[in-house]
C-alpha cells in the first residue's frame, strides 16, 4: 500500500513470502486441476487450523467463492438470508442467484452490520430451508463473537438452513477476538467458510472451506461452467500454503488491526471528526466534514467517501506503517483543518 492510500486493503502489494511461494511453485510440470502436490496438502493444513476434517477448494475471487460455496448447499429457488448491507446483497451483482436457479437474496436488519437474532427469527418464520450467510468481519468493521455466530447458526439450523460465512476479513476477526479459528467457524455451526486472503497479503487466492466435505464433491461442474476450475491451481494453492505457514495470516491481520486502532485513536481528538462504528478490525468509519476530506485529498491522501454524504471509510492493511497513519492524523489536525477552512 502506498503511504497515502487508505481506500481499501485490496490496494496492498503481495507479501514477499507469498510471492516467493508462487515463484517456488513455478518449477517444472505439475498435475492440473488441483491434482498437484501443493493442492493435495491443503485439506490437511486447513484441517489442522480448524481442528476438523475439511475439504478445501482454492479459487481466485471472493465473489466466486461466496456464490459457489452457497450454491454447493442450496437447491433451486433457495433463499439466501444475510445482513441487508452484506456484500452478497449489495456488491456482487446477484452472483449467488446466478449459480442457483430462482435463488433470492433476503436482507435482514441489525445494527453495525451484524444480523439481529430477533430479526433473523422473524425473517425465517415459515422458511423451508435455504442459506444463512454471515460476514466476518462485517461491512461496518465489526465482528461477531463466537457466541453470536453460534446463536445465529442455531436459529438458522432450527429453520432447516445451512450456514455460510463470508470471511473476506476472517483473519482480522480472529486477530481481534483472540479465539481459536474454529470457534467462529465449524464449532459454531458454520457449514462452509470463504477464507479470504487477498485483502491480507496474497495475490489472488481465496479458499472455500467445507466442514462437511460432501458439499465440495459436486462443485466441479459448476466451477467448470463458470470458468473457475483452474488448470494451474498449484499457483493458488501455493499462496494459501504460504499464507498459513508459521501463522503469517494472523500476524498480518493483527498489524492491520493495530494500524486501524492507531488511526482511530489519533483522530479521536479532532473536534469535527467522530467515529461511526467501533474499530474492531481494519476498517475505520468516520463522520468527517467535506472541507477536511477535501484538504486531505489535496495533500495526496486517497480516501473512500460515501456518495453525497459525510461518511468516510479508512482501511488499513498489513503494509500500512505507523508513519503512514501518523501522516494522515497530522494532516487532519484541527490547526491544519482550520487553515484550510479559512483559505476557502
Amino acid at each position: 500500500m502506498t503511504g497515502r492510500n487508505f481506500v481499501s486493503d485490496n490496494v496492498a502489494p503481495v507479501h514477499p513470502a507469498v510471492m516467493a511461494a508462487i515463484a517456488a511453485a513455478n518449477s517444472g510440470p505439475a498435475a492440473s486441476y488441483g491434482e498437484d502436490a501443493i493442492s493435495a496438502r491443503l485439506d490437511e493444513a486447513f484441517g489442522g487450523l480448524f481442528d476438523a476434517e475439511v475439504r478445501v477448494l482454492p479459487i481466485a475471487t471472493g465473489t466466486a467463492a461466496n456464490a459457489l460455496s452457497i450454491a454447493a448447499m442450496a437447491g433451486p429457488g433457495a433463499r439466501f438470508y444475510c445482513h441487508e448491507q452484506a456484500h452478497i446483497a449489495v456488491a456482487e451483482e446477484g452472483a449467488p442467484g446466478f449459480y442457483v436457479a430462482g435463488g433470492e437474496c433476503v436482507g435482514v436488519a441489525g445494527e453495525l452490520a451484524r444480523i439481529d437474532p430477533a430479526a433473523l427469527g422473524a425473517s425465517l418464520a415459515g422458511a423451508k430451508g435455504g442459506i444463512l450467510s454471515l460476514t466476518q468481519a462485517t461491512e461496518r468493521g465489526t465482528v461477531y463473537s463466537p457466541a453470536q455466530v453460534a446463536a445465529l447458526a442455531a436459529i438458522a439450523r432450527a429453520a432447516g438452513l445451512r450456514v455460510q460465512l463470508d470471511g473476506a476479513r476472517f483473519a482480522n476477526a480472529v486477530a481481534r477476538l483472540g479465539c481459536h479459528p474454529a470457534d467462529i467457524a465449524g464449532r459454531a455451526g458454520v457449514d462452509a467458510l470463504v477464507f479470504g486472503t487477498s485483502k491480507n497479503g496474497t495475490l489472488n487466492a481465496e479458499a472455500m472451506v467445507f466442514f462437511d466435505p460432501a458439499f465440495a464433491d459436486e462443485l466441479f461442474p459448476a466451477r467448470k461452467r463458470s470458468g473457475h476450475a483452474y488448470s494451474k491451481m498449484r499457483y493458488l494453492s501455493a499462496q494459501l500454503e504460504a499464507y498459513l505457514a508459521d501463522g503469517l495470516w494472523l500476524d498480518l491481520a493483527a498489524h492491520a488491526n493495530a494500524m486501524a486502532r492507531r488511526l482511530a485513536d489519533g483522530l479521536a481528538g479532532h473536534p469535527e471528526i467522530s467515529l461511526l462504528a467501533p474499530v474492531e478490525a481494519n476498517l475505520v468509519f468516520l463522520d468527517m466534514p467535506g472541507w477536511v476530506l477535501e484538504g486531505l485529498r489535496a495533500e495526496g491522501f486517497e480516501i473512500h467517501a460515501a456518495r453525497g454524504g459525510a461518511s468516510v471509510r479508512l482501511v488499513t492493511s498489513y503494509a500500512t506503517t505507523p508513519d503512514d497513519v501518523d501522516r494522515l492524523v497530522e494532516a487532519a489536525l484541527p490547526g491544519r483543518s482550520v487553515e484550510r477552512r479559512a483559505s476557502r
